[in-house]
């Protein structure tokens, strides 16, 4: 594959999103980072780019659809991306973006009881993470595509801004409604933060670079999923739980300081950008109902049931009609051309399959072990970090292989593999089993799942032009989010009505218990025959599930054998594998 020299080449060689312009309304070079060498270099490069641009213009174009069009580049970074301390600077910067994101869901999550206790909330606490997930997944599109319009600092910036407000007003929470509002808030940012965070990143270094920062990235949400619970019980028991949401709003404001002043200065305005409102509007529609049908199934609303199926039709008929809207869209959110990409769809589905069955897997295991098990909180959260742990290893490993040897094929396909073996025999555990086992299975797990997860965004961001990787990243991780819905809400529903109907006859007879109140501290107090009773329970119901994803990453092994392993881009301005091969 012959790699663009310059962003000159790749300006040439890349379709126009627009009608071509004077040569002095072309786009500029980025901003000078540095020296007046620096400076120099870049306007040079600008006349090049300005010059191979009005040459282009001569020569006769295929006609495209809008979907197919890659965005106006909104900032054209150098050739070899940044080095040394300016680089260190940025990416340090992105990783706390980065860092808040991913540590946000974990740090309260072990704190979510103690919270809706004391603001009377129990009967609506699942609106708590229903809320975040929501106005994250609607935004995640709409960032990437505004990135690549406009330029991500500003964006990143204001999601970081948004993310703090939400946190601060989680933190006065006073009830319940204040509380979940706040979730959305943070969402309306949270949803951009890890977006815009690695396509930025594309913006300072190449691909065939990239995978070795792709790693150090995975290994950072291994670190914060481990000191997430760890945190969240500290503050608990030390400050309270409002120190958590404030904990997170100087993090956030670190990054807005240190990324204002080291990523390069976005160059495009932002009110010359048609939006797509209606889109905007279909999708909407569409990720709402499908969120809310994924997670009040089986819980407020039966599965089955006529609000159930509405919410259903309503997210597939909003989804008709936004694949129609986009197909004539200026500025689609999520072109369709995108699917014509092989490499492109086999990573989406793939990514969405591997959260299906990874967060479907892990979400309940925590009280799992805490009711089968007999253990502590604290040491059922230490045994979950065991798959954290697999997945710093093996995510830094082969993102560092992935850049100095250019091949990511192989480790895609041991990950489904390895990932399948972890899956497996988390189905064979049994009750009261020694505590090694399990450690160990969920290692083989994270092992299995770090050896590709972030090799998936490369990929992608590898397949198309740098005025779309924006666009390409946010529509894959769109995605992802879709699967860990998909999954937390399929694995709560066939648990519960398996748990039902083993063990619901077997404590009739305790007074006032139910499942809805079999909580880990319950359990402790009942007679030890009914304890056996509802640890049986909770292992055949729980743990056969695990065997019903093996299949699903059977699935991914044979749509990775088909992966185009495309040689990685060592210019940052390239015109995008996908188009190249």
């Amino acid at each position: 594959m012959a790699e663009p020299s310059s962003p000159a080449a790749s300006a040439a060689s890349r379709p126009s999103a627009a009608p071509h312009t004077a040569p002095s309304e072309a786009p500029t070079a980025a901003q000078p980072l540095a020296t007046s060498g620096a400076a120099a270099a870049q306007s040079a490069s600008s006349r090049s780019a300005t010059a191979a641009q009005s040459a282009s213009c001569a020569a006769p174009t295929a006609v495209e659809s809008p979907s197919d069009r890659p965005a106006t580049a909104a900032q054209s970074p150098v050739s070899h991306g940044l080095h040394g301390r300016a680089l260190a600077l940025v990416f340090f910067g992105l990783l706390l973006a980065m860092f808040i994101s991913s540590l946000s869901e974990t740090i309260a999550s072990t704190a979510l009881p103690t919270i809706v206790g004391d603001l009377n909330g129990v009967e609506i606490m699942q609106w708590v993470s229903t809320a975040y997930i929501l106005t994250s997944t609607l935004t995640m599109p709409v960032y990437g595509k505004l990135g690549d319009l406009i330029g991500r600092k500003r964006l990143l910036m204001t999601a970081l801004g948004l993310y703090a407000a939400g946190k601060v007003l989680c933190g006065l929470a006073v009830n319940m409604e204040m509380l979940i509002g706040g979730r959305l808030v943070s969402g309306l940012g949270g949803g951009g933060l890890i977006i815009l965070s690695q396509a930025a990143l594309s913006d300072v270094v190449p691909p065939r670079k990239l995978g070795t920062y792709m790693g150090i990235i995975g290994a950072v949400f291994a670190v914060s999923n481990v000191l997430g619970p760890v945190m969240g019980g500290w503050f608990v028991q030390v400050t309270g739980w409002r120190g958590i949401f404030w904990f997170t709003v100087p993090v956030a404001l670190l990054a807005v300081v240190v990324l204002g002043f080291t990523l390069p200065k976005d160059e495009k305005p932002f009110g010359r950008t048609p939006l797509d409102w209606p889109g905007m509007m279909a999708m909407t529609v569409a990720v709402t109902s499908l969120v809310l049908a994924m997670a009040w199934g089986g819980t407020l609303v039966p599965w089955g049931s006529l609000p159930f199926m509405g919410l259903v039709a309503l997210a597939v008929g909003s989804a008709v009609v936004f694949v129609l809207i986009e197909r004539r869209a200026a500025e689609p959110i999520i072109p369709l051309g995108l699917f014509r990409n092989r490499n492109f769809v086999l990573c989406s589905a793939t990514g969405l399959l591997l959260n299906i069955s990874f967060m479907g897997a892990l979400n309940y295991l925590p009280t799992y072990f805490q009711i089968v098990d007999n253990l502590a909180p604290e040491v059922a959260g230490l045994v979950c970090t065991a798959t954290s742990a697999g997945i710093l290893i093996t995510s830094t490993a082969t993102g560092w292989i992935a850049s100095k040897t250019g091949r990511y094929k192989p480790m895609l396909i041991a990950m489904c593999v390895v990932s399948a073996a972890g899956l497996f025999l988390l189905s064979r555990l049994e009750v009261h089993t020694a505590l090694w086992v399990p450690v160990l299975y969920l290692f083989v797990l994270g092992f299995g799942m770090g050896l590709g997860m972030q090799l998936l965004v490369l990929v992608v961001q590898n397949e198309f032009p740098h005025v779309m990787v924006g666009t390409a990243t946010a529509a894959n991780n769109f995605f992802r989010q879709i699967g860990a819905s998909v999954g937390t809400a399929l694995v709560g529903a066939l648990f519960t009505m398996r748990l039902t109907a083993d063990v619901a006859a077997s404590i009739s007879h305790v007074d006032n218990l139910s499942l809805a109140t079999l909580t880990p501290q319950v359990v402790d107090k009942l007679p030890t025959a009914t304890q056996m009773v509802i640890a049986q329970g909770y292992s055949d119901a729980l743990l056969p599930l695990f065997l019903w994803f093996v299949p699903l990453m059977l699935a991914c092994l044979i749509m990775m054998l088909f992966l185009k392993n495309h040689s990685l881009a060592t210019t940052i301005n390239h015109g995008g594998a996908g188009r190249e091969s």
